[in-house]
């Protein structure tokens, strides 16, 4: 199978997968624009084109918010897109707060591709917060994800200076301390 095959197969699958799913925001936006964001940022942006890369974008929130499995991802994707997933999913068993902690100790400890998928992903995720806060969000809240993210990606730099100068942008506009 090509890659565009492959690609293909997989946004259909994370948008099964995500197809009852809103974004928190007051529009709703359906969920899955976005890992298809999250997997755009990395092409259109950081120059990626690893196809494992890509599909751990797609599939990075499939286990974490659906009823998929990591068997099932690995027998649909192989083990490295499936090991890719894993290094970037919360374990949901946690509470929320150490959750938080957990992303910051573990992002300097995670391979290459997974640090590229997570930076793609604080980068979608921040824009989203400018764009439109969420439902029952205050600025406290928001600042205080905007400092979480600012410490999770100090673990991740040296991994993508294009992203990584993205993020800076991003900071700096919102007066985070780097």
């Amino acid at each position: 199978m090509d890659n565009v095959s492959e690609l293909i197969r997989c946004i259909d699958f994370a948008a099964v997968k995500h197809k009852d799913q809103r974004r928190k925001d007051e529009e709703q936006t359906p969920y899955i624009n976005h890992p298809i964001g999250v997997a755009k940022i990395l092409t259109d942006e950081a120059g990626i084109t690893d196809i494992a890369v890509i599909q751990a974008a797609l599939l990075h929130d499939t286990v974490e918010d659906t009823d998929t499995s990591f068997d099932e991802l690995n027998q649909h994707f192989g083990p490295e897109v499936c090991g890719l997933v894993k290094e970037v999913t919360d374990d949901k068993t946690l509470p929320k707060m150490e959750r938080k902690q957990q992303q910051i100790n573990h992002a300097p400890h995670t391979s290459y591709k997974a640090k590229l998928v997570k930076l793609a992903d604080k980068i979608y995720n921040l824009r989203d917060l400018r764009r439109c806060t969420p439902c029952g969000w205050t600025n406290e809240r928001v600042h205080e994800y905007f400092v979480w993210s600012s410490k999770v990606v100090a673990g991740l730099r040296g991994t993508n200076k294009k992203m990584e100068n993205l993020l800076d942008d991003i900071f700096k506009e919102r007066d985070i301390m780097l």
